[in-house]
């Protein structure tokens, strides 16, 4: 994928989702962008005479000279464009078949169709974006609430990015300075006391360590959180499922044992995605199929994020499957649930929970309160902070001050400034991963192929 003998040819792709709709878009991008389009395209256009980010009406034919469909076509030329190449988009209505007859007389014309991400790819390395904002894009596409999308939207604007050239730049000017003194070695010339460079160091150091613990508010952004509602059977896991839909979606009885296997649904609370696993009720199965719901009811709460942990408050608190989850998961990741508070008359404010009824709703606002404050509890960020979200910035910048803390050490072992300067440029080379200044070929290649073919 993304071979560089491939990197003048012009592409082409679909950019809407399959199905019909009212348009489609077809990109095109490359240096014959304009001559392929034009001979497809009537009335004949001059693209040179033609301003950049104009729009113009018109037919699109085939090969043969077949009228296709009536299109409006954008023009954006080389570099105020996403790609940074002369780029058309056409646009026509919205049939699968028309989109498909465009793209293959767009092939058929001189194009090849484009692999998944290619445009993105080739805005990175025509320096449209950095390759920070290059993973933001497909995070904005799949952002599915207001968290998610917010933190898409502040990585592509760039705020992790300049963060992460502040840092480099830190780390080059020191370094600079103790490879300096290594050619005036002679003269005992000293840019830097080694005491400055160790300050130094441990600067550079607090600030990723602040990006760092971001990572767990970033990814709940991101990725939203895994809840797995828990409880014994019939204590009203379904129900609550239910009311938080806003419809029914799981099997409501008085049988216990409804529920045979795990419901995964999904809810934005106060912009925060929430990923709803209602389990089975864990107890002594009597058959294999309610043994297999146990099972993946406890493989279920070892890998969420977060525990409702519900029983009936009308009950006395199921103390032995409450430490049987607290063994699987964290218990500070436990939030308990009292559910069907409409039965009874004295609630016990000192259960250390939430009191809810899920028939009714009372409880609710607070449930989601707890739900929020716990999912959030790595910290609160402005709309203005770095924050990270991506397991490989996240692994970068723990490379990265792991070459500083070696170097902290090679300073207080008195090693000379090249060890040092190295050990730095270390440190650099791995922050420079995050922005793609230094990335192999592999990574770009994994990176981009994750993206939806036409972006």
């Amino acid at each position: 994928m993304f071979d560089s003998i491939y990197q003048d040819d012009t592409i082409a792709a679909i950019a809407t989702p399959f199905g019909s709709g009212a348009i489609n878009v077809i990109r095109v991008s490359g240096k014959e962008a304009f001559e392929i389009v034009a001979r497809l395209f009537s009335p004949k256009l001059d693209f040179a005479e033609i301003k950049s980010h104009t729009i113009h009406y018109g037919k699109i034919s085939d090969e043969n000279g077949k009228v296709i469909d009536d299109v409006l076509i954008s023009v954006f030329k080389n570099p105020r464009s996403y790609t940074g190449e002369d780029s058309v988009e056409i646009s026509s209505h919205g049939s699968p078949f028309i989109a498909q007859k465009i793209a293959a007389a767009l092939t058929a014309g001189g194009c090849r169709l484009a692999e998944p991400g290619e445009f993105t790819k080739r805005a990175f390395m025509n320096g449209k974006m950095d390759l920070a904002q290059a993973e933001a894009v497909a995070d904005l596409i799949n952002s599915r609430a207001e968290a998610s999308l917010r933190g898409a939207r502040n990585q592509l604007d760039g705020i992790l990015s300049a963060k992460i050239n502040d840092l480099r730049k830190m780390l080059i000017d020191v370094s600079s300075l103790v490879e300096l003194e290594l050619d005036f070695a002679e003269e005992d010339i000293e840019f830097l006391s080694l005491k400055e460079v160790d300050e130094k160091i441990d600067a550079v150091i607090s600030e990723i360590d602040l990006l760092l613990k971001s990572y767990s508010f970033g990814k709940v952004m991101r990725d939203g959180v895994n809840v797995a509602i828990v409880g014994e059977p019939n204590v009203g896991k379904s129900s609550l499922l239910n009311y938080l839909l806003k419809e029914s979606r799981a099997i409501v009885s008085d049988i216990p044992g409804t529920t045979r296997d795990v419901i995964i649904e999904e809810v934005s609370i106060d912009g925060i995605l929430f990923k709803l696993f209602d389990t089975a009720g864990l107890r002594s199965a009597k058959n294999e199929i309610e043994r297999e719901g146990v099972f993946r009811s406890k493989e279920t709460v070892k890998t969420a994020d977060m525990i409702l942990f519900m029983t009936d408050a009308s009950e006395p608190f199921p103390e032995k499957l409450f430490k049987t989850v607290a063994e699987l998961i964290n218990k500070k990741n436990i939030i308990k649930v009292f559910n069907k508070a409409d039965l009874i008359d004295e609630p016990d404010i000192l259960r250390g929970g939430v009191l809810i009824s899920a028939k009714f709703g009372d409880g609710i606002d607070e449930l989601f309160r707890r739900m929020k404050e716990k999912a959030t509890s790595a910290g609160t960020y402005s709309e203005k902070s770095a924050v990270v979200s991506n397991v490989r910035h996240f692994d970068a910048l723990k490379k990265s001050k792991d070459f500083l803390l070696k170097a902290k050490e090679t300073i207080a072992n008195n090693f000379t400034g090249e060890f040092i300067a190295a050990d730095m440029r270390n440190a650099e080379s791995a922050l420079g991963e995050i922005i793609g200044k230094v990335t192999a070929d592999d990574i770009l290649n994994n990176i981009f192929e994750n993206f939806c073919i036409g972006k």
